[in-house]
C-alpha cells in the first residue's frame, strides 16, 4: 500500500479536506439522480460504492478520530449500506501507513533519537496500520516486539475532526441531531483516552494481569521504559487475525474454545472488574500456533458506573421480576424515559428498549448459546432497521438512553458478530445474581 508522506494536521488543512470531500459526495448524488432520470429502476448501489470510496479516501488521509469513527460504524451491520461496511472496514488495519521519515521525527520527538538507536532491529515499514497509529516490528535482546506509532496531530484534532465529521454522521447513521450529539460527546472522551498512550499502557497491564487466570487467552508485555506519549512497545504475538485462520477451516472443537476464551475475557471484565475493553473489531485479536487467543489492544476501555450496572443487567433477566415502581426508576436512571416525556411516551419508549434489551439478553438466558444461528442475528438487524426509522425516535425530543450504554451496546454487538464469524457454541457464564433468573429454556 502506497505510503503517505504528510498528514493535513492544522485545522484548516483538515477541513479543507472534509470540504472537498462534501463537495465530491455531492457531485456523487447530482450524477446519481441524472442517471435515474434516464432509468428510474437504478439502485442506489453505485451511489453508496463511489460515496463510499470518496469518503474513505479522504478519511484514510486525514487519520484520527475521524477514520476511528468510520471504523466503528463498519463493525454494526445494519447501520450501514454494504458498500459503506466494506470500505470502512478497512480502517480495522489496512489503512495507508505513514512513511519513515515521519515516524523517525515522532521518536526524536519522544526520545531524542532514531528507532535504530533504541532497537536491535526495526523496519522503515509499518506491518499494520490503523485509525489512529500504526504498529512496526523490532527486535531488542532477542525478544520480537511490536511497536505502536500515534500519527502526528491525532490528539489536537479530536475534537475539531469530529465537529468536522458531523454532516456525514448524520446523514449516514440516520439519527436526529440530539442522539447524534449525545452519541458524540461519548465518542470524544473515549477517543481522548486512546490517544493518551501512557493511560493505554497502564491499562494494558492491569486488565492483562486481570485476566491472566482464564484458559485459552495470551496478553503481549509491555514495556514503559521504551513506552511514551505516542509510543508504546510491546511483545510482539505472532499468529493470525479470525479472518485469516477461519480460511484454515479450524475444528468446531478449535472455534468454541476460541469463542469460549472470548465469552470467558469479557465476562470477567464487565461482571467482576466494571470496566471493559470496549473495541472488539477483528484487527484486536490475534489466534496464536498454540491455539490461544492473543489480545493486542487495549486503547479503548470503558469504565462501568455500578448503578449504571445493575440498572442495565437486571433488564437482561429472562423473567423481568420487578415491580413497576423498580422499573420505572430503572428505566429513569437508564435515561430511557424521562419527565419530559407524555404518558403515550412513556409507555412506548420502555416496550421497545424492553424488547431490545431482551433480544440483546438472549445468549444470557441460556447456558450454553449457538452462534451460529444467523436468524437471531437477523432478528437484531431488523429490529435495529425499525428503530432507525421510526417516527418516534426521530422525533424525539431527548436522546434515548444513558450515554454508558453506547460502549456497553457497542461491545456486546461487537462480540456477539465475532462469535458469529467464528460459528461458536458458547457457554454463557453469567455473575451469581444473574445467573438465578436465567434458567435454561
Amino acid at each position: 500500500m502506497k505510503e503517505q508522506q504528510s498528514i493535513p494536521v492544522s485545522k484548516v488543512q483538515r477541513a479543507a479536506k472534509f470540504i472537498s470531500t462534501g463537495a465530491k459526495v455531492g457531485g456523487n448524488y447530482v450524477k446519481h439522480y441524472a442517471k435515474k432520470v434516464v432509468n428510474p429502476s437504478m439502485t442506489k448501489e453505485e451511489l453508496h460504492n463511489n460515496n463510499a470510496e470518496d469518503i474513505y479516501n479522504s478519511l484514510s488521509q486525514l487519520k484520527g478520530s475521524a477514520l476511528k469513527v468510520a471504523q466503528m460504524m463498519s463493525m454494526d451491520k445494519n447501520i450501514l449500506p454494504r458498500a459503506y461496511q466494506d470500505k470502512f472496514t478497512m480502517a480495522q488495519y489496512s489503512a495507508p501507513p505513514l512513511s519513515y521519515p515521519l515516524v523517525v521525527k515522532t521518536f526524536q520527538k519522544y526520545f531524542g533519537k532514531s528507532p535504530e538507536l533504541l532497537y536491535d532491529t526495526f523496519t522503515k515499514s509499518a506491518v499494520n496500520a490503523a485509525s489512529i497509529g500504526q504498529v512496526h516490528q523490532a527486535t531488542k535482546d532477542g525478544k520480537k516486539l511490536a511497536v505502536k506509532i500515534q500519527y502526528p496531530g491525532v490528539a489536537d484534532s479530536v475534537s475539531s475532526d469530529l465537529k468536522l465529521v458531523r454532516p456525514f454522521a448524520l446523514r449516514l447513521l440516520n439519527m436526529n441531531e440530539r442522539e447524534l450529539d449525545h452519541y458524540m460527546e461519548e465518542v470524544e472522551g473515549k477517543l481522548l483516552e486512546e490517544t493518551d498512550y501512557i493511560l493505554e499502557v497502564q491499562r494494558s497491564k492491569e486488565i492483562s494481569e486481570a485476566c491472566s487466570h482464564i484458559a485459552h487467552l495470551n496478553f503481549p508485555s509491555y514495556y514503559q521504559d521504551m513506552s511514551d506519549a505516542r509510543i508504546i512497545t510491546m511483545d510482539w504475538l505472532d499468529g493470525m487475525h479470525i479472518k485469516e485462520w477461519l480460511e484454515t477451516n479450524p475444528s468446531q472443537e478449535d472455534k468454541n474454545r476460541i469463542g469460549q476464551a472470548m465469552w470467558d475475557f469479557y465476562h470477567h471484565q464487565v461482571h467482576n472488574l466494571k470496566q471493559v475493553h470496549a473495541d472488539p473489531h477483528p484487527g484486536n485479536f490475534i489466534i496464536q500456533n498454540d491455539g490461544k487467543l492473543g489480545i493486542i489492544d487495549f486503547g479503548c476501555v470503558k469504565v462501568i458506573p455500578e448503578d449504571f450496572y445493575h440498572g442495565y443487567f437486571s433488564l437482561i433477566k429472562k423473567d423481568l421480576l420487578i415491580n413497576e415502581d423498580e422499573l420505572n426508576e430503572i428505566f429513569y436512571n437508564l435515561e430511557f424515559i424521562s419527565d419530559k416525556d407524555t404518558d403515550v411516551e412513556k409507555v412506548y419508549f420502555k416496550n421497545i428498549f424492553k424488547e431490545m434489551i431482551s433480544l440483546l439478553g438472549k445468549p444470557f438466558h441460556v447456558d450454553s448459546f449457538d452462534f451460529s444461528n444467523d436468524d437471531y442475528f437477523e432478528q437484531i438487524f431488523k429490529l435495529g432497521d425499525r428503530i432507525s426509522n421510526d417516527k418516534m425516535f426521530k422525533k424525539s425530543r431527548q436522546a434515548r438512553g444513558s450515554r454508558h450504554g453506547l460502549y456497553i451496546n457497542r461491545t456486546y454487538f461487537g462480540i456477539y458478530n465475532l462469535l458469529n464469524q467464528l460459528q461458536a457454541n458458547v457457554k454463557t457464564t453469567k455473575p451469581e445474581w444473574l445467573e438465578s433468573n436465567a434458567q435454561a429454556v
